[in-house]
């Protein structure tokens, strides 16, 4: 039986290595895809310090293909064909000589509104980095020093791919009267694979009160920003954690692979148990960055999750296990130890999304945490109910539910098994 799930796995894995082959970055992605905007309270409006990716300024503004397959760079770009494709570059001597069109771009495409009146902003100031050379910029004074310190322009040839570069702008957002609660909201649209999945962090800095937002997509739809409402910001983590449970496919299935190799509701509630413990910690961890800071780590843990699915499918497909108490134990260690794999992933995303030094920290950490267990928990109601009611009145038709869960659950598994298999071995190579 063993070898015949060894020979499986390796041919998942094989079957992944050739049909799904690792993907090369490239022009016009969104390779850096968290947008940040820090909102700071003044006596006459804001002060707005945002960052965002440059696919999301010029990547409409790409001119029509000719005749001859050429086009018309977009603003502050250049074209190149390298091995017959449009790779897209940044424009050095043209940001060099007057970066402030780019800034105004980027005005045009946010909007602030308060009381529905849309308010004018001015354009302070605007700088452009290659994503790992960018400055920090997850507090506000992270930021205000972004501008403060002098601006180098990347030397290399050739240039940054424009999927590879951040811009950062100062816009001043004037009124006659303080501001108090507002909406801001964004029109650009890139029209580029994954600008869904964009993180939006909006930070409001109002005294000594500071709010942390979190929205995810294009920002199309104005996010409301309260004076004074904790529970907003927080809200907008409980949404995250959410979100993020339920679009992780692989903490999906592994819940889902958990639920269904229950046999008794103790059995279910030890197994929930230890896999919350688990994964409570190691966000955590992972979050305040306490593990290998090697590029090996994240494929590795990624890796370890897939191959989680795959053990709980086959313990699930085993026959479940009884409520004994040693049994209760071993089921408690054993979720609590996947567990801690799950809850680095968390970790990982949770800190793209929120600096080590942003404001409420705690509370955002937490509110994440409080929305994992409620998609977690989400899962569990829609999966368990129709479990136990199949054993009692029907246990072929309980045994069969298993199959049809595990088996596919075991096939995907083994798919992401090989391919972050393969990128780990590429983090080595």
């Amino acid at each position: 039986m063993l070898r015949a799930w060894r020979n499986t796995l390796l041919l998942a894995v094989l079957f992944a290595t050739v049909v799904f082959p690792p993907q090369l970055s490239a022009h016009f992605k969104l390779n850096l895809n968290i947008r940040i905007i820090h909102v700071e309270h003044v006596e006459d409006g804001l002060d707005v310090y945002l960052r965002l990716p440059m696919p999301y300024v010029v990547a409409n503004l790409l001119g029509p293909e000719q005749a001859d397959g050429t086009r018309q760079p977009a603003p502050f770009t250049t074209n190149r064909h390298i091995d017959g494709e449009l790779m897209h570059y940044l424009d050095i001597p043209a940001l060099q000589q007057d970066a402030a069109p780019l800034g105004q771009l980027v005005s045009e495409g946010h909007a602030i509104h308060k009381d529905d009146i849309t308010i004018p902003s001015l354009v302070v100031a605007t700088r452009v980095y290659e994503g790992k050379t960018q400055p920090p910029f997850s507090t506000l004074e992270e930021a205000k020093r972004a501008f403060a310190r002098p601006h180098t322009w990347p030397t290399t040839d050739p240039p940054p791919f424009v999927g590879d570069t951040v811009v950062d702008v100062i816009l001043a957002y004037r009124t006659t009267t303080p501001v108090g609660s507002y909406a801001i909201s964004s029109s650009l649209n890139p029209q580029l694979p994954g600008q869904q999945e964009t993180a939006n962090l909006i930070l409001d800095y109002s005294g000594a009160d500071q709010r942390i937002y979190r929205v995810n997509g294009l920002l199309d739809t104005p996010q409301q920003v309260i004076a004074k409402s904790a529970w907003a910001a927080a809200r907008t983590f409980i949404e995250e954690g959410i979100r993020h449970i339920l679009s992780g496919y692989d903490h999906l299935l592994f819940v889902a692979c958990l639920v269904i190799g229950a046999v008794t509701l103790a059995s279910l509630a030890w197994r929930i148990t230890g896999f919350t413990v688990g994964h409570s910690i190691t966000l955590s961890l992972g979050y305040f960055g306490f593990v290998p800071g090697g590029e090996w780590f994240i494929p590795l843990v990624e890796t370890g999750i897939a191959v989680s699915i795959i053990y709980a499918a086959l313990v699930a497909l085993s026959g479940g296990t009884s409520a004994g108490s040693h049994q209760r134990r071993n089921q408690l260690w054993s979720t609590t130890a996947i567990g801690l794999l799950h809850g680095l992933g968390f970790g990982f995303v949770l800190q793209e999304i929120l600096g080590l030094s942003s404001a409420n920290i705690w509370v955002s950490l937490l509110s994440f945490n409080v929305g994992v267990e409620i998609g977690q928990l989400g899962v569990v109601l829609l999966i368990w109910p129709l479990m136990a009611l199949l054993l009692r009145t029907s246990p072929p038709w309980h045994n069969g539910v298993k199959w049809v869960i595990a088996v596919p659950a075991i096939a995907l598994a083994s798919v992401w098994t090989g391919q972050r298999a393969m990128q780990l071995l590429a983090t080595l190579g």
